[in-house]
């Protein structure tokens, strides 16, 4: 019996509304069976219900689609990874400014960024803002990305003495941004040259900040519990513990679980064709042929007579091509006069255009 080959990467993606009357998360995967590469884009949108929901989807939409062009190129062109992650954002960002500039009453929106590529067991990451990528190994948590917020600054000063740590958790400018994509300059971005390298077993778990609501301990016990399990089994603990947290101030939440299951070289069955090759078979070939004078004429004379005309006399495009209509001459038919016709005169012209319902009323 035939078994298809274990994928390199499970993945599996969840996202939740939390305690907000909006979404304003966006998230999207993509991660093709049979390719050894994948891409992951997360934003975390700011700025309410009016842009940041809009600010979010800009930003994965453009960033996505950037990262998905450049992705026959990744195996290829490994190295300039770094180089199409940055680009992506420089472009999201200038979607963002002119949609601003089209819509000034959405000026302040803005959006995190968190996007992924991976390259059989290397990764590459693009961040802005504060959502955190972790990676997990061996039962033991850590975040890969910088935190461009005021959160580790207020850390620093609780574990120099200056702050209690109690105020420290609880600090208002705690989740205050120092780097997001505002449609202007960008402060801060995180986008290493050189990859992470990942080893079978390792799960690594891309997430909006709603995710942080839960402790660190909490998702680290979590992801060392379940990580036997399908990526799709561990979405759905981390949401079940993000419900019974059951914070009223719970943010929008969603996340990105990746599992690397092998790491095992690419075998291809088709092998790639050497240097000089030259094809020899002959196929079906689509070409487009140029047309003498003399064609060009006829074509245009011909295309002339067999254009239609419509009933108010209407030229119809001859663009659209239409088959010549062939009319049908119907011989004469007897047809029963009914009430309020010529009782003497058995029959009549039966027009081909005429319906029978006409006909049974007497042609009227």
């Amino acid at each position: 019996m035939w078994r298809s080959p274990e994928p390199r990467f499970d993945v599996a993606s969840a996202i939740c509304q939390g305690g907000r009357d909006y979404q304003e998360d966006a998230i999207v995967t993509d991660f093709p069976f049979g390719m050894d590469s994948g891409v992951v884009v997360l934003a975390d949108g700011m700025g309410g219900h009016a842009a940041g929901d809009v600010a979010s989807k800009i930003v994965v939409t453009e960033v996505y689609s950037e990262l998905k062009f450049q992705s026959a190129n990744f195996s290829d062109f490994e190295h300039e990874i770094p180089q199409y992650l940055t680009s992506a954002a420089v472009n999201a960002n200038n979607c963002v400014r002119e949609h601003v500039m089209d819509h000034p009453e959405t000026r302040g929106m803005g959006a995190t960024l968190v996007s992924l590529v991976l390259v059989e067991n290397r990764m590459f990451w693009m961040s802005i803002g504060d959502s955190p990528l972790y990676h997990y190994r061996s039962g033991k948590m850590q975040q890969l990305n910088e935190d461009h917020s005021m959160a580790p600054q207020i850390d620093f000063m609780v574990k120099s003495g200056l702050l209690d740590p109690e105020a420290g958790k609880n600090h208002p400018d705690r989740n205050c941004l120092t780097s997001v994509i505002l449609g202007d300059r960008v402060a801060k971005s995180d986008c290493p040259k050189t990859p992470f390298e990942l080893q079978v077993g390792d799960i690594v778990v891309v997430s909006s900040d709603g995710l942080q609501y839960l402790e660190d301990e909490r998702i680290q016990k979590i992801l060392h519990r379940y990580r036997r399990r399908k990526s799709a089994e561990i979405c759905g603990y981390l949401l079940e513990a993000i419900e019974d947290l059951a914070d009223p101030d719970q943010d929008n939440c969603s996340f990105s679980v990746i599992k690397l299951n092998h790491n095992k070289p690419v075998i291809r069955a088709i092998r790639a064709k050497p240097i000089g090759h030259v094809e020899t078979h002959i196929g079906t070939v689509t070409r487009v042929v140029e047309m003498d004078e003399e064609d060009q004429k006829e074509d245009a004379i011909m295309g002339a007579k067999s254009k239609p005309v419509g009933k108010t006399g209407e030229k119809i495009s001859s663009d659209l091509q239409l088959p010549p209509v062939i009319k049908e001459v119907k011989p004469i038919k007897p047809v029963d006069a009914k009430d309020g016709g010529d009782k003497d005169d058995k029959t009549q012209e039966v027009d081909e255009t005429t319906p029978p319902a006409k006909l049974a009323a007497g042609g009227k």
